[in-house]
């Protein structure tokens, strides 16, 4: 279920870039990249407010800010979930 989210985030950012590239007709393309920028801007938010649980991520901070961005809670909420059942709170 993961993995299907992800790939509709993926897929909204995808269209709205289609849009910007004039791939798309111009209804379609307007609202996909209205649904690309609420999305981003939710995720960014996500980051500021939840940057302990993007913090936990084994690898690079900007690369787990950038999953952020993407992705938002799908990426940083297992990380959040995993800590919890390591340390046990």
């Amino acid at each position: 279920m993961n993995t299907l989210l992800k790939a509709a985030c993926l897929a909204v950012y995808v269209l709205a870039l289609a849009g910007l590239a004039g791939l798309l007709p111009p209804g379609l393309s307007g609202t996909m990249q209205n649904i690309a920028l609420v999305l981003l801007v939710i995720h960014a938010l996500e980051i500021v407010v939840m940057f302990k649980q993007v913090r936990l991520y084994r690898g690079p901070l900007a690369v787990s800010m950038l999953l952020t961005l993407l992705f938002g809670l799908l990426h940083w909420k297992p990380l959040a979930d995993e800590q919890k059942r390591t340390t046990g709170r």
